[in-house]
C-alpha cells in the first residue's frame, strides 16, 4: 500500500513538474521586453551590452584555450622526437620493452594530432562564429539604441511643445481674467467716461480671444503628444524593445550553440584518443619478460664454458721474483693496457698496424662462438633475400627483353641488355659472397679455430702483401695449402729488438741466404730488421710513422703466464698450436685484438713464440 502510494505521489509530482514547464514555456512565448519592460529602456541596454560582452569573454576562453591545445601539442611533438630511439640504439628493438615504448611514443605522437585537430576545428568553427556574432549583435545592437533615443527624442519634444502651450494657455487664461475684471471695475466706476469703459471692454475682448486661442493651441498640442504617446509605448518603443530581445535571445542561443559545438568537437576526437589509449595499454601488455630474457642469453651467450678450479701454487717451489701475482680471466684482458705495451721501461705508439687488423672481421673471428655463429648466420639470411630480390629484378629485365625482342615498337632490346648484364654480376657476386660466408659458417660450427692471423695482419703493409718465416729458415710467399709451420718472424712484430733481430740473423736463421731483405720475407717487412738491410730499410722508409716505433728495442720479458682452456690449431700465420692445459709464458697481452702473444720452451732453439686466441686461455699476470 505504501509502494503504491509512493510511486503514486512521484507521479503526481513529474506531472506538476511537467504542467509547470509547459506553462513557464507558454508564458515566455507571451511574455515581450516590449510590453513587459516598456520602461526599462536604460536597463535593457545595459543588460544586452553586458551579453555580448560575455559572449567576447567566451571567445576569449576558446582563444586561450586554443593556445593551450596548440602549445601542449607541439610540446607533445618534442617529448616524442627528444625520445625517438638513437640510431645506436637500434639493436635493442628486439627486446618487447623498447618496442613496447616506441609504439607508446607513436600513440602520444598520435594524441598530439588529435589535439592539433581539437585546437584547428576550434579556432574555424567556433572562435570564428562567435566572433561574428559578436560583431553582428553591436552592430544590430547600436542601431536598436539609435533607433529608440529617435523615439523617446521625438516624445520629448512633443511633450515639450505641450508644455509651452500649457503654459502660454495659462497665461493667456490668468490675463483675460484680469482684463474681465477690470472692464467691471471700470463699468461700476461711475468716474470713468464712456471712452474709458470701452477701452477697457476692448482689453478684455482681446485677452479672451488669446485665451480661446492658447486654449485651443493646448487641446491641439495636448492631442498631438496623446497620440504620439500613444503610438511610442504600444508600438514603436516596443518595436525597438523587442528587437532587442531578439538580438539578446539570439546571443543567448548562439552561445549555447558554441558550447555544445565545442564540445562536439572534443567529441568527435574522443574516439580516436580512446583508440590510442588502447594502443597505450596494448603496447604495455605486449611486454614479455621472459621473452626479453631469452633474447638477452641469446644476444650475448658465448659458448664457453665456465673456467676451471685454479690450482694450488706451492710457494716454495716458485720463483721469488714471481710470488706476488695476480689472476684474472680472459674477459678481463682487454682492460689490461700499459703492461703490455712496455718494453725495458719504454712506451711504444701503435697506429697503422692495429687499424689494419681491427678492420678484419668480415668472418667475425674475434666474437665468441656462439655470436660469430649468428652474425654469419644472420648475414647468410640477408645475402639469400638480396639473391631472391635480384634473381626477380633479373628475371623481370630478361622478360622485358623478350618482349622488346618480340615487339620492337615497345622498346629497343639493346637499352635492357647493359642492364641484365649489370644484374646477372651482380647476382654472381651475392652468389660468392654467400659461398664465402657458408664457408665461413660450416668452420664456425666445426671445431673453433682460429680464422685470421695475427702476425700476418700485423704485417700487413701498404701495398697489401703478406710475408711469412717458416720455422725451417725458408722464406715464401704465405698461401693457404695447410703446409705452413709456426713462423719465427712472428718473434719480430711490434716489441723485438733488434738484439733478437741479429740473433735470428746470424745465429738460429743462418740458412736464410741472406733472404730476411727479400719481398717474401718477414723480415724484410718488420721494422726490427737492421738498418741499411735492403728491401727492409726501403720498406721502413715507405711506411714511415704510418705504422708505429720504438723508442728502443730490447728483448722482451714475460709478463705473465698463461694455461690453456681449449685446444687450439695454429692455421694461419703467427699463431702457435697448443693443447689443453698447457702452461705458457705471456710476452705481450691482447691489444684489442683478440691475440695474445706467448712463448713456451721446449723448442730446439729454446723458445716457440707465436699469438693464440685470448678467448682460448686463462692469464695470470706478474705483479
Amino acid at each position: 500500500m505504501l509502494a503504491l502510494l509512493a510511486s503514486g505521489s512521484s507521479r503526481s509530482s513529474s506531472n506538476n513538474k511537467l504542467a509547470e514547464s509547459e506553462n513557464s514555456a507558454q508564458n515566455s512565448n507571451n511574455m515581450s521586453w516590449g510590453t513587459e519592460l516598456w520602461d526599462q529602456n536604460e536597463n535593457l541596454a545595459i543588460h544586452t551590452n553586458r551579453g555580448i560582452d560575455a559572449l567576447d569573454k567566451f571567445a576569449n576562453f576558446l582563444r586561450d584555450r586554443v593556445a593551450i591545445e596548440t602549445e601542449y601539442a607541439g610540446k607533445l611533438r618534442r617529448l616524442v622526437k627528444n625520445y625517438q630511439p638513437k640510431k645506436k640504439e637500434e639493436e635493442d628493438n628486439e627486446f618487447t620493452s623498447v618496442q613496447a615504448f616506441r609504439n607508446l611514443l607513436k600513440e602520444v605522437g598520435d594524441l598530439a594530432g588529435q589535439r592539433e585537430v581539437v585546437s584547428e576545428s576550434l579556432q574555424l568553427q567556433i572562435i570564428a562564429g562567435v566572433t561574428l556574432l559578436s560583431k553582428t549583435l553591436r552592430e544590430e545592437r547600436k542601431k536598436c539604441l539609435s533607433e529608440g533615443a529617435t523615439l523617446q527624442q521625438n516624445l520629448t519634444t512633443q511633450l515639450s511643445s505641450l508644455d509651452r502651450a500649457k503654459r502660454n494657455y495659462e497665461k493667456a487664461y490668468r490675463d483675460s481674467e484680469k482684463a474681465v475684471d477690470s472692464y467691471k471695475r471700470a463699468d461700476m466706476d461711475l468716474n470713468l467716461s464712456r471712452a474709458e469703459v470701452e477701452r477697457y471692454k476692448n482689453v478684455m475682448t482681446a485677452k479672451i480671444q488669446q485665451s480661446d486661442d492658447a486654449k485651443n493651441e493646448y487641446a491641439n498640442q495636448l492631442q498631438k503628444t496623446n497620440n504620439l504617446q500613444q503610438q511610442h509605448f504600444s508600438m514603436l518603443l516596443p518595436a525597438v524593445l523587442n528587437r532587442l530581445q531578439e538580438l539578446d535571445e539570439k546571443r543567448t542561443r548562439g552561445f549555447r550553440e558554441f558550447i555544445v559545438g565545442a564540445a562536439d568537437v572534443e567529441s568527435s576526437v574522443a574516439p580516436i584518443i580512446a583508440r590510442c589509449m588502447e594502443g597505450i595499454v596494448k603496447a604495455g601488455e605486449s611486454i614479455n619478460e621472459k621473452e626479453d630474457t631469452f633474447k638477452v642469453i641469446e644476444r650475448y651467450q658465448s659458448g664457453f664454458t665456465p673456467p676451471r678450479d685454479i690450482p694450488f701454487e706451492d710457494l716454495s717451489k716458485c720463483d721469488p721474483d714471481s710470488v706476488q701475482e695476480s689472476h684474472y680471466s680472459n674477459s678481463t684482458s682487454n682492460h689490461l693496457t700499459i703492461r703490455g705495451t712496455m718494453s725495458a721501461n719504454k712506451l711504444k705508439k701503435r697506429v697503422g698496424i692495429f687499424n689494419i687488423f681491427g678492420s678484419n672481421k668480415e668472418d667475425f673471428s674475434d666474437l665468441p662462438p656462439n655470436q660469430r655463429r649468428k652474425k654469419l648466420q644472420a648475414k647468410i639470411a640477408e645475402l639469400t633475400q638480396n639473391i631472391a630480390q635480384e634473381t626477380k629484378a633479373r628475371d623481370g629485365l630478361m622478360k622485358m627483353k623478350i618482349v622488346y625482342e618480340a615487339n620492337s615498337s615497345l622498346g629497343n632490346p639493346m637499352t635492357v641488355e647493359g642492364q641484365l648484364n649489370e644484374s646477372e654480376h651482380k647476382l654472381e657476386k651475392l652468389k660468392v659472397d654467400l659461398k664465402k660466408y657458408q664457408g665461413f659458417l660450416e668452420k664456425a660450427s666445426q671445431v673453433p679455430t682460429a680464422t685470421s692471423s695475427p702476425q700476418a695482419t700485423r704485417n700487413q703493409l701498404q701495398n697489401g702483401h703478406r710475408t711469412s718465416r717458416h720455422s725451417n729458415g725458408s722464406a715464401d710467399d704465405h698461401h693457404d695449402d695447410g703446409d705452413d709451420q709456426p713462423d719465427d718472424a712472428g718473434s719480430l712484430s711490434r716489441s723485438d729488438s733488434e738484439d733478437n733481430v741479429a740473433q735470428i740473423q746470424n745465429g738460429h736463421n743462418n740458412n736464410n741466404n741472406g733472404s730476411s731483405a727479400s719481398p717474401e720475407s718477414g723480415l724484410g717487412t718488420s721494422h726490427t730488421s737492421l738498418p741499411g738491410s735492403g728491401q727492409g730499410s726501403a720498406n721502413e722508409n715507405a711506411i714511415g710513422e704510418d705504422t708505429y716505433y720504438e723508442t728502443e728495442v730490447e728483448t722482451l720479458n714475460p709478463v705473465g703466464k698463461c694455461r690453456a682452456l681449449y685446444p687450439f690449431e695454429a692455421s694461419s700465420e703467427g699463431s702457435i698450436p697448443m693443447s689443453e692445459g698447457e702452461e705458457l709464458q705471456v710476452i705481450e697481452i691482447d691489444q684489442g685484438d683478440g691475440w695474445t702473444r706467448v712463448r713456451r720452451e721446449n723448442n730446439s732453439n729454446g723458445w716457440d713464440e707465436g699469438f693464440v686466441p685470448t678467448s682460448y686461455i686463462e692469464c695470470t699476470l706478474y705483479a
